[in-house]
């Protein structure tokens, strides 16, 4: 799907900031004239939009202040995708995303007319736009991050862009795969012509499929408080076939008790996708979006490693289910801690640790502990204790910490602090990998890849679940809430 411009803006904190680069599509923008009718709302100058685009993020000084229908409670943005007011006249969706001291900015085409507006996830040029914007990115922040390397690399990307995105289609959303970056790429990585090049790659024929979960999980172990747990996926591939347009269809599995998959986000070099397998939300008012599979992402492939696509998931529980409970006593803590892993999970771990930190108490002076399975670990810093669970939990697959934190009443400089975790307000944090397992049960094999090439190469699979925001918090004290029940 085209875009119908692109921009990076530079904006310093107090300044009025400047387009760094921009780059329109005439011929789009006569398309979206066509399918927006009435509806369509013409793209502003470069300082106009500028202009508006500050003003919806809140970064100009003269709009510090409140603006109703920008900062309203009411108004709630769940995504990068912004709506500009320009000519008495809203301008949507604009992709906005900020980094560092940049905005990285593209306007996807609409096929449809633009009011009332469309179900975001219905337009499927967003995710070529976030693929495009990324790509972008790790492009500039590539190297030293120096101001002659940023510039060197904004030299570049007008020639990149209309190699990436000619006449407004992205094509090759890495910007690395294309020639004209070999100057400015790491020495680590592989540098090819984009898919759509009339070249063929050498070596043996093999296709690796890579599918990656991270779970966030937030537990309070308190009847008003409710745990909340959410499921990211990526589906990463690497194609190298010796064929000029290889057309590869991968395919992806759930178990029966699987979790659907949801918010799906492909490549652009994706040919073609059910269309219910797009809709598939997790916000929904009802489960009726949810989409079974089958899940097939057929594409002629890029060169380079790249992402299939994005997904979320709604599963049932999370993988390890925790309590934390932390009681202060003058210079001591007691703490209790008890780790359960779900029986649906796989138990077989790289690695497996709880990070007990201590803020706003000074240094650990002394720590007395009783322990059912692993060992605990005192951080150089003396504010953190690390409890090594190892590669495996128990038959019982519950395991638990208790014991008592004695803490100096010296203060240092660098004693840890947090605005939080003040008083016995506290968490655990859970690092750990899973290997071969996903929580959603999604997976792939040799049957559900198809090639249409005479080539007949090695497929390559694996998955793994890795923990994320993973955090339990102290059931004796106050702590951040993101949901909360009410019972009468």
């Amino acid at each position: 799907m085209p875009i119908r411009g692109l921009w990076i803006l530079h904006h310093q904190p107090g300044g009025q900031g400047e387009v760094t680069f921009a780059r329109r599509y005439p011929t789009v923008e006569k398309r979206a004239k066509a399918f927006n009718r009435s509806s369509y709302v013409n793209v502003p100058e470069d300082a106009d939009f500028l202009k508006a685009l500050l003003h919806e993020l809140g970064l100009t000084d003269e709009n510090k202040s409140f603006v109703e229908y920008r900062d309203n409670c009411a108004k709630i943005c769940k995504t990068n995708v912004h709506s500009l007011v320009v000519s008495e006249q809203s301008l949507w969706p604009v992709l906005a995303i900020q980094d560092s001291d940049f905005i990285y900015v593209c306007l996807p085409l609409v096929e449809q007319p633009l009011t009332p507006a469309p179900p975001l996830i219905s337009v499927s040029s967003i995710s070529e736009a976030f693929a495009l914007l990324s790509g972008i990115m790790q492009f500039v922040n590539a190297g030293h991050n120096t101001e002659a390397d940023i510039s060197s690399r904004f030299a570049q990307l007008p020639l990149l862009v209309t190699q990436a995105c000619p006449l407004g289609s992205p094509l090759d959303t890495t910007l690395y795969a294309l020639p004209d970056s070999v100057s400015n790429a790491p020495v680590n990585q592989t540098c090819r012509s984009p898919a759509w090049r009339t070249s063929k790659q050498k070596g043996k024929a093999q296709i690796e499929v890579y599918i990656t979960e991270k779970v966030n999980s937030t537990q309070y172990d308190k009847k008003d408080d409710s745990d909340t747990w959410q499921v990211y996926g990526t589906v990463s591939c690497k194609c190298n076939l010796e064929t000029i347009s290889p057309n590869v269809i991968v395919g992806l599995n759930l178990p029966a008790n699987g979790s659907p998959l949801q918010d799906i986000l492909v490549h652009p070099c994706v040919t073609s996708i059910d269309s219910s397998m797009l809709i598939s939300s997790s916000v929904a008012v009802t489960d009726d979006s949810a989409f079974n599979g089958p899940y097939k992402f057929p594409f002629i492939p890029p060169y380079d490693l790249f992402q299939l696509c994005y997904y979320t998931s709604q599963v049932p529980v999370p993988p390890i289910l925790g309590f934390y409970q932390l009681t202060e006593d003058g210079p001591q803590v007691q703490i209790s801690i008890k780790l359960k892993l779900h029986e649906s999970v796989k138990n077989g771990f790289d690695y497996c640790e709880a990070e007990i930190p201590f803020f706003n108490k000074g240094q650990i002076k002394h720590f007395e502990y009783r322990i059912s399975h692993g060992q605990l670990e005192s951080s150089k810093e003396k504010s953190l204790l690390v409890w090594v669970i190892g590669q495996k939990f128990p038959k019982s697959l519950e395991i638990s910490l208790t014991g008592t934190v004695t803490f100096s009443s010296e203060k240092h400089p660098n004693d840890p602090e947090d605005p939080i975790c003040v008083g016995n307000t506290a968490y655990v944090k859970l690092v750990f990998r899973i290997p071969e397992s996903s929580l959603t049960g999604c997976y792939t094999d040799q049957h559900s890849i198809q090639v249409f090439s005479p080539a007949k190469p090695k497929i390559v699979t694996s998955r793994e679940l890795i923990s994320a925001d993973y955090y339990i918090w102290n059931s004796k004290a106050p702590a951040p809430v993101m949901c909360r029940s009410f019972f009468d």
